[in-house]
């Protein structure tokens, strides 16, 4: 199988390692061999990348904002033949996986048009005679590193305002999913993307995500992954004076108050704690319900879970796919044992066999949950969701923001009092109202507080805070 390179200062480049792409859907299934770069392809890359910067830098906006929208195109037009590729590598259905590579031409599409859209400001000196102008620039070489969860949105939204705003990237995809991303790397190389502003090492985060990050001609890093590697990174960066960007871990909970619409609140925790199998770092992951509809919702709840169809992605009757590895099942299902060894009742989570040989697990749900439990206060990253019961609202607005994450929170209520309180008071960076914890728009900023995220807002306009820096510019004009 030949191996797929990396793109080094506009070449294609092969490595001596590769990587070995399966379907965790069905492992018989090789996507691809994928090259992994060494220290001396990151090196390269960053050097490629920094001698380009002036060039784009100082490119007409609209120069820009062709290339983005050409890779926009692209990716409408080929989202069923990437959506495939993604449910493949990844294993979400099918559906979800061509909603994301939309959702990644939307953010291109977006930022296309915030390329021509860069402003600054005149301001009155408070010195006669003496003009200001306030301006945004590039930051300058930025080191992007992404998760498997979102192989291709999260590359999008990285990406396309990196080079909107005239930086040039260094792009280092998880080493579990590399082909969407590569896949990706091809359409911005085909598009015109000049030599070295945009440039592809994949591997290994120890070998090729801490060269990025020393690297001392690397201005900038955004990464989305775990909490203590993103730990870890800001360490470093902070040693190299580098401006960084953290998306971690999230534990968020989803009230589910006692005047809730059982209609609008089971569909919209089922949607959040169970579908992308629970793999995204705004999945409901602690259901705080109020002691009145416990019982009905657990009830119900239970039901609607058990009867989702967990199979193959490609499958256009699956709802859940499988887990994306076998580390990633095994830690799973040690979750399970834990909530059943704390007290919790233990619904589903087994490990499931289907035609073909996967990391297939059926959703489970750990009821007469605490707050205190560590299945309740550490991330799991699966289809696994606490049920902890609270006396009223004020108890579940306290348990909601007993965490060290702060990413996304959710209430399910008919109150318009408890959900207006609850937007103010929740210490989380997005706040959902009687819809899923997961599920954002592209054009309005991601983030969250606390362990979850450090740093500027991603997405929308918000993403000229990382992708920029500002200059303030002083003229005699006597």
């Amino acid at each position: 199988m030949t191996m797929k390179k990396n793109l080094v200062a506009g070449e294609w480049i092969g490595a001596s390692d590769a990587s070995e792409n399966r379907n965790p859907a069905d492992l018989s299934d090789v996507i691809g061999t994928y090259a992994r770069a060494d220290v001396d392809q990151v090196n390269a890359a960053v050097d490629a990348a920094d001698a380009a910067l002036d060039g784009w830098a100082m490119a007409s906006p609209q120069v820009r904002s062709d290339l983005l929208e050409a890779v926009a195109q692209q990716l409408f037009a080929r989202a069923d033949e990437i959506g495939t590729l993604l449910a493949r590598e990844e294993g979400k259905t099918l559906a979800e996986a061509k909603g994301e590579t939309v959702r990644a031409a939307q953010i291109f599409r977006f930022f296309a048009g915030e390329a021509i859209r860069v402003t600054g400001d005149a301001v009155a000196s408070v010195r006669p005679d003496v003009a200001v102008e306030v301006t945004r620039e590039p930051v300058g070489v930025v080191g992007l590193i992404t998760p498997w969860n979102f192989p291709i949105a999260i590359p999008a939204w990285k990406i396309a305002p990196a080079l909107a705003y005239g930086n040039t990237v260094v792009f280092k995809p998880a080493d579990l999913t590399p082909a969407s991303a590569h896949a990706l790397a091809e359409i911005i190389d085909a598009a015109g993307c000049p030599a070295g502003v945009f440039n592809l090492v994949m591997g290994r985060g120890s070998v090729v995500g801490d060269a990025i990050v020393n690297h001392p001609k690397v201005d900038a890093i955004s990464f989305t992954g775990s909490v203590p590697v993103g730990q870890n990174l800001a360490a470093q960066a902070a040693r190299g004076m580098k401006k960084i960007q953290l998306e971690m871990g999230g534990k968020n909970p989803m009230v589910v108050l006692d005047d809730a619409d059982l209609d609008v609140a089971v569909p919209a925790v089922l949607n959040g704690a169970f579908f992308s199998t629970g793999q995204r770092c705004t999945a409901s992951s602690r259901i705080v319900v109020e002691a009145g509809i416990h019982d009905a919702f657990v009830e119900r709840l239970t039901t609607e879970m058990q009867a989702l169809t967990i199979g193959n992605p490609l499958d256009t009757t699956t709802q859940v796919g499988p887990v994306v590895s076998e580390k990633q099942l095994a830690n799973n299902l040690s979750y399970v044992d834990i909530a059943g060894e704390e007290g919790a009742e233990v619904i589903g989570g087994e490990r499931l066999n289907r035609d073909t040989e996967g990391f297939f697990q059926a959703p489970a749900m750990f009821v007469n949950a605490t707050n205190a439990m560590r299945s309740s206060r550490e991330e799991i990253f699966g289809p696994c969701a606490s049920i902890i019961k609270v006396a009223d609202y004020e108890e579940a607005l306290a348990v909601a923001n007993d965490t060290e994450f702060g990413l996304s929170s959710g209430i399910c209520t008919s109150s318009l009092k408890h959900a207006r309180a609850f937007k103010r008071r929740s210490k989380a960076g997005m706040v959902m109202v009687n819809l899923p914890t997961a599920g954002v728009d592209y054009h309005v900023p991601f983030g969250g507080r606390k362990g979850s995220s450090h740093g500027s807002r991603e997405q929308g306009r918000y993403a000229a805070e990382f992708y920029t820096v500002v200059k303030t510019a002083y003229e005699f004009a006597g």
